[in-house]
């Protein structure tokens, strides 16, 4: 035994990027996911000046679609643990489909409000279950795979506004109509590649994320997590409007925080976690990007300075993203897909309040107002880690590396 003890921890630790091709499959499929958050980006602009829609109707298209995925959330480790993984995927991606390609052939903004509503219903049912399949399947444990889902996450939202911008400078429907192409791949991908042996369901009870926001735990990450969306999706989706920039200029600024989010994301994140408390991390990420948004909120006339700003505040977020993502899988002795539906929807709710009060803030007090509610909500964020941390800390005393024998239990709760 003794002999082959130097070499198991080679054999234990492959390379994050060596995976099974169902894993890659759900990853891609996960990319096209996370490039649907910031797509309209570049095209908010443009949509409010062709379908004659004031900047709050149009922030809505980011509302309806958060609000739908937050909710959704609360049910979808029930219908995942019955359906199984991979129908839960497909009908999620399926979805998407439908509702961009009803976005693309919209002739209203109320239109489109609705169905990117349904857009986020699909997202939902992808999403959670996409974060629980690939822990489930991936070699290298728990920590390799977060890493892999974050830079899927990263790369995705990066790319959003970038194809935004390209197919938006063509028409405001082209990038829905580029969701549908990508979507449909990534759809052919998951039903193809994602095979195996199918593990036995255990139905969970509707209850179950409902009762899993009442772990102390929790609780305390999904309130943190509730007021940082507000600063996140400030950022994203109420930024094309004071840049005053046409829709490649937004997506290009948007380009580049989304691969300043997928390098901390991927590569810093990891590192300062092996070196710091997780909580530790947090403390120092969340009032980092506050001071970022309170720079914004005091440069919003210089479009070169909030470009700036903007690309920082990404830098920052993805460390916020894989600290936050790691603590939730860590946090409690729940199933993780259970912990990840009720933390989610909580996340995404507080997305959802953002774009349209970031929007009413600005014409009733002007541009620099959102950045400064932004900056108030991620330091009441902070606020949550730091008199929570007591009840974070078996969360704390786990290092990332030694996640790995969770893993296992995630192949039944991706089931």
């Amino acid at each position: 035994m003794s002999a082959g003890t130097a070499a198991d921890p080679v054999d234990k630790a492959p390379s994050v990027w060596k995976q099974p091709a169902q894993v890659w499959a759900v990853a891609f499929a996960s990319v096209v996911a996370f490039m649907g958050i910031g797509l309209v980006d570049p095209i908010l602009p443009a949509i409010a000046e062709s379908l004659k829609a004031s900047p709050v109707q149009t922030e809505l298209l980011f509302t309806s679609y958060l609000v739908v995925t937050g909710l959704a959330m609360l049910v979808t480790s029930w219908i995942s643990s019955r359906i199984g993984a991979k129908a839960t995927l497909l009908v999620g991606l399926g979805l998407i489909v439908v509702f961009a390609l009803f976005c693309a052939l919209s002739g209203s903004v109320d239109a489109v409000i609705g169905f990117r509503a349904g857009w986020g219903l699909g997202n939902a049912l992808f999403i959670s279950t996409a974060l629980a399949t690939i822990v489930g399947a991936a070699s290298g444990g728990t920590s390799s795979a977060i890493i892999l889902y974050e830079a899927a996450l990263g790369l995705g939202i990066a790319v959003g506004p970038l194809l935004g911008g390209v197919l938006g400078e063509v028409s405001w429907r082209g990038p829905f109509f580029g969701v549908v192409a990508l979507m449909a791949i990534a759809f052919i991908a998951v039903a193809v590649l994602l095979r195996g042996p199918k593990p036995a369901r255990t139905p969970l009870p509707f209850s179950a994320p409902f009762r899993a926001l009442g772990r102390p735990a929790l609780a305390i990450l999904a309130a943190t997590a509730l007021f940082y969306n507000i600063g996140f999706f400030t950022l994203l989706a109420f930024s094309p409007f004071p840049l005053g920039f046409g829709a490649m200029g937004i997506g290009l600024t948007f380009f580049g925080w989304g691969v300043g989010l997928a390098i901390t994301s991927v590569w810093v994140a990891p590192l300062l976690l092996r070196r710091l408390r997780l909580t530790s991390v947090l403390l120092i990420a969340l009032p980092l990007l506050a001071i970022d948004l309170v720079v914004a909120a005091f440069t919003v006339a210089s479009s070169t300075a909030l470009v700036v700003c903007i690309i920082v505040g990404g830098l920052v977020l993805g460390v916020v993203n894989t600290a936050l993502t790691e603590a939730v899988m860590e946090a409690t002795d729940l199933p993780r897909s259970v912990a990840s539906s009720a933390y989610s929807a909580v996340r995404f709710l507080g997305g959802a309040v953002a774009p349209p009060l970031a929007a009413w803030l600005w014409h009733a007090y002007g541009a620099d107002v959102p950045y400064f509610m932004a900056a108030a909500s991620v330091f009441i964020a902070a606020a949550c880690i730091l008199f929570g941390r007591r009840l974070l800390a078996h969360v704390d005393g786990s290092h990332p590396d030694a996640a790995d024998e969770g893993a296992a239990v995630l192949v039944g709760d991706a089931a």
